[in-house]
């Protein structure tokens, strides 16, 4: 099994009472860490502007601008965001953001990208907030884009949402991993219809719904749509994402989950924070290492070959995420 981590950027309150002038220490600091320990193969941040589940003053970083910071501080982990929103950019000019990192990089980019679907964000940026057709529509056209613009130095597209006419994007991105689109593409989502098609189409890896049941439905979902485009559905590395709350013991997790309550209260309010702890826990893997294990081996057998995980007090206390680098790590990457 391969994995990521995220690195905390404050969109999930995960940087609140860092004090604003340190929090790219810390950031870089946890990348730096990852990029030292073998069995994380790339590192994560979320591309939003404001905080979930609700806005508030507290700091979030920039995804891409920390694309091109972390490219810069690292040296071997793949740097890769979950997951881009299509129309927060023009695609062209993303196209030419994202070759330039991955040679700032040294060919270690990965392009994650999504319709998105922060309703506040896209209002409050100026962005209207369309339905999801023409959501799901720029996604398509723009993957397009970058696909042309990576493998062949320039995009003309005439599409229903963009028109672009020989927009160059030299150099050209330095790694050729991928041999569809030369950056690797993550196309993020589950939306049965029409975003699986597209990465059915269009991707190299997907993320989606991390339950037993859930990844198996959109895995099958993903096959159906693999035949009817006449695609290898094995080309398509599957992954999911993990919210992780690890201790040696139940009494370790349980202090934990104490923990991610209570520090979220002050942000939130003691009922928003107790709902919305449950749910981030209830969708998690929560447990001791043994148990955390048995429930990643059970995915794997699902086809889940790609875990990327998040530990949210990471930018307080790495205890959590050294425990998982030491017991999990090891025994599945």
């Amino acid at each position: 099994m391969r994995f990521g981590v995220f690195i905390p950027q404050g969109w999930r309150f995960d940087l609140v009472g860092v004090p604003d002038a340190d929090q790219w220490r810390v950031m870089r600091d946890l990348a730096q860490h990852a990029d030292g320990v073998d069995g994380w193969e790339s590192l994560w941040v979320y591309d939003h502007f404001h905080t979930t589940p609700q806005p508030s003053e507290d700091a979030t970083h920039e995804a891409w601008t920390l694309m091109s910071a972390f490219a810069a501080s690292t040296e071997r982990i793949r740097l890769g965001q979950m997951c881009t929103c299509m129309a927060y950019r023009n695609p062209a000019y993303l196209a030419k953001v994202a070759a330039t990192i991955d040679h700032v990089s040294g060919g270690r980019l990965e392009m994650g990208i999504g319709g998105g679907w922060y309703e506040h964000e896209w209002r409050a940026y100026g962005y209207g907030f369309p339905g999801p057709k023409e959501r799901l529509g720029r996604l398509r056209e723009g993957v397009q884009i970058f696909q042309q613009g990576w493998t062949t130095g320039s995009s003309t597209l005439d599409g229903e949402y963009y028109q672009v006419d020989g927009a160059l994007c030299r150099p050209l991105p330095l790694q050729r991993t991928s041999p569809r689109n030369n950056i690797p593409m993550w196309i993020a989502g589950g939306g049965e219809k029409v975003t699986l098609r597209i990465a059915a189409q269009y991707a190299d890896y997907t993320n989606f719904d991390g339950t037993p049941e859930g990844f198996a439905h959109k895995s099958s979902l993903l096959q159906e749509h693999c035949v009817t485009l006449g695609r290898d559905f094995d080309e398509i590395t599957r992954s999911a994402n993990y919210n992780i709350f690890i201790g040696a013991d139940q009494a370790e997790v349980d202090e934990r989950l104490a923990w991610f309550k209570e520090h979220l209260t002050q942000s939130l309010g003691e009922k928003a924070a107790a709902e919305y702890s449950r749910r981030v826990s209830e969708q998690g893997l929560v447990g001791t290492p043994d148990q955390i294990i048995e429930r990643l081996t059970a995915a794997e057998k699902l086809g889940m070959s790609y875990a990327i995980t998040y530990f949210p007090e990471a930018a307080y206390d790495r205890s959590g995420q050294e425990l998982f680098e030491s017991q999990v790590l090891p025994a599945l990457a």
